[in-house]
């Protein structure tokens, strides 16, 4: 396989003729993995360093292409015990997806889920902190830009984007690692497939470039993630 550009193949779970099943079973395994690789933990260590150095009464928190809504739910568990009200706000493209994820937040009253398609943000008010994990992948570089663009225009305290770095060294590792804690034959073959679509780290520079007025952090962190954080620039 060459790791050199970008894959265009199609994930299983962009299908949208695929059972609401199928996506549970899968999304069960995706969790378990960011939970074992520390993907949602780099993802929560992330936004309480935003609120840490922005510190408010209140945050609105939108995750964008939230799935289950499994990282909300982490997040509503992680500051439960603080004083900070918290607004959740999950968005997604796909009805049944949507249901899978207000079934499992219904013990939440912070989390709340919308319908919404990620290349046509258009009359969403403005919140605290955009997220944005394993999700921009999916996408084309053109289509990229203008989200992320988006995200940073939403945003009054920051950015945080959690995707996968695209190597020869990952897909081998994930291979192994689905053998043992992958069940679901989709997110075994999808997994594959994310990780050659991911990125490098000079494509995510380059992308940054072209957003003005916003301070970039892009940092690799294990395993086989690059972390973005993005913050405005406050004028002087």
């Amino acid at each position: 396989m060459d790791f050199s550009k970008r894959s265009a193949a199609e994930e299983y779970m962009d299908d949208p003729n695929l059972d609401m099943e199928s996506y549970r079973k899968a999304y069960l395994d995706i969790n378990r993995c960011n939970a074992l690789l520390g993907g949602t933990s780099m993802t929560l260590k992330a936004i309480k360093h935003l609120i840490k150095n922005h510190p408010k009464d209140s945050y609105t928190i939108y995750d964008m292409g939230c799935g289950d809504g499994h990282l909300l739910r982490e997040l509503a568990k992680a500051l439960g015990e603080t004083n900070i009200k918290l607004d959740l706000v999950g968005f997604d493209l796909r009805d049944d997806v949507l249901q899978l994820a207000k079934d499992a937040s219904r013990p939440y009253t912070s989390i709340s889920f919308k319908k919404g398609n990620i290349l046509h943000l258009n009359d969403i008010p403005n919140c605290d902190i955009v997220l944005c994990t394993l999700t921009m992948h999916h996408f084309k570089e053109k289509d990229i830009l203008g989200f992320v663009k988006k995200f940073s225009e939403l945003a009054r305290v920051g950015t945080i984007i959690n995707d996968l770095e695209r190597s020869k060294l990952a897909y081998f590792l994930f291979k192994v690692f689905s053998l043992f804690f992958i069940r679901s034959a989709i997110a075994k073959r999808d997994g594959l497939i994310s990780i050659s679509k991911g990125f490098r780290k000079l494509e995510l520079e380059r992308l940054a470039t072209n957003l003005k007025n916003v301070h970039h952090s892009i940092t690799w962190k294990w395993a086989f993630r690059y972390l973005w954080v993005m913050t405005p620039i406050q004028p002087n």
